[in-house]
């Protein structure tokens, strides 16, 4: 299988690729949402994701991803029976799992195995997608034709952090800790509002309108299928120094600090906008501190701030039928209201 393409070769679309590794950095982000155009590199990017995330330390042949330290109940591997001792720890790439379309609720939650259940009559539960998903990323494209029965348990999952299955007389709880990366093409319909507020960030991409850089993006991509293997080491280096960049931001993720200064201006912000509840200061602080981390920085600005608003803020605006501007400008018009002040800051 061909390795995916270089997250570093990817031209332009610096949104989304910011977007992406803020989200690979905290995963309390809640996650990412890309729209845009056909052929504008959104799955390209989240593929070329899965190079630079850190690995994960498991045990050989769970299905649940679980902590060596904390295994979880469901899981027969990390607890075994009979006092069999558990399998060697090993570390693995945190898993990205694509969620299709036309997926099934048993496929997304697990189901009871039907084989085991009819040879051994035995009750045996069957992971699904939220179990493999769970410490790594969870990948829907063209997320805005999910069946709205998939993205009720989407939406629970997400919100609890744990997948609950209670049927064919099996009750199964399972950690389903994961970050939500959907893709999707605007002009195919609209993401219900429930799922749309529980991502963190959201990034329009658009076709590229510049044309040396149309160029490259052709040339780079000709090279890749090409040879693969060839190109990808051509960018293997630069893909390291960015994953190297998303190991130390997660290590000083928690110590960077947020001026009160900052806090305050967030929720003016937030108030101007008329931004519905609290999510969206929480996201703009659990941003603006992934942002700083991934820069090297300890002290978050309101450079930080400033940069990334938008795309935590855009989709949670109420429609004015009145402003056909759209959200972006209405975002930016809000955060030339405040200028940075004493004690703010600047990156």
């Amino acid at each position: 299988m061909a390795k995916p393409f270089p997250f570093a070769a990817i031209v332009a679309q610096e949104d989304m690729k910011k977007a992406l590794l803020m989200a690979a950095v905290e995963p309390l982000l809640g996650g990412v949402l890309i729209f845009g155009d056909r052929g504008t590199g959104k799955s390209t990017a989240v593929r070329a994701l899965t190079e630079l995330l850190p690995a994960i330390e498991t045990r050989e042949g769970c299905r649940y991803n679980c902590l060596p330290a904390q295994p979880q109940s469901a899981c027969t591997v990390c607890n075994p029976v009979h006092g069999r001792k558990p399998p060697p720890i090993l570390k693995r790439r945190a898993p990205m799992i694509d969620l299709p379309l036309g997926a099934t609720e048993d496929r997304v939650c697990g189901s009871l195995d039907i084989e085991k259940a009819l040879v051994a009559g035995e009750k045996h539960f069957e992971p699904g997608l939220l179990a493999a998903a769970n410490r790594g990323f969870l990948y829907i494209d063209e997320i805005n034709l999910l069946e709205d029965h998939l993205v009720d348990l989407l939406l629970d999952a997400a919100a609890s952090g744990v997948n609950v299955v209670e049927r064919e007389g099996l009750s199964i709880r399972h950690a389903a800790r994961f970050v939500l990366v959907g893709s999707g093409n605007p002009e195919e319909g609209d993401l219900r509002p429930q799922l749309l507020d529980r991502f963190g960030l959201s990034v329009d991409v658009r076709t590229i309108d510049d044309l040396s850089q149309r160029i490259e993006v052709i040339r780079r991509r000709d090279a890749y299928e090409t040879d693969p293997l060839a190109f990808c080491d051509l960018w293997a280096k630069r893909d390291a120094a960015i994953g190297r960049r998303v190991t130390a931001a997660r290590k000083i993720l928690r110590q960077v600090e947020i001026p009160d200064a900052v806090v305050m201006r967030m929720s003016q912000l937030c108030l101007r906008l008329g931004i519905d509840g609290m999510r969206g200061e929480l996201t703009l602080m659990r941003a603006s501190r992934a942002a700083a981390a991934l820069a090297g920085r300890h002290t978050v600005t309101w450079d930080d701030v400033f940069d990334i608003a938008p795309m935590v803020l855009c989709h949670r605006l109420r429609r004015d039928p009145l402003d056909d501007a759209g959200s972006t400008p209405r975002v930016e018009r809000a955060l030339a209201t405040l200028d940075a002040g004493p004690g703010l800051g600047h990156g």
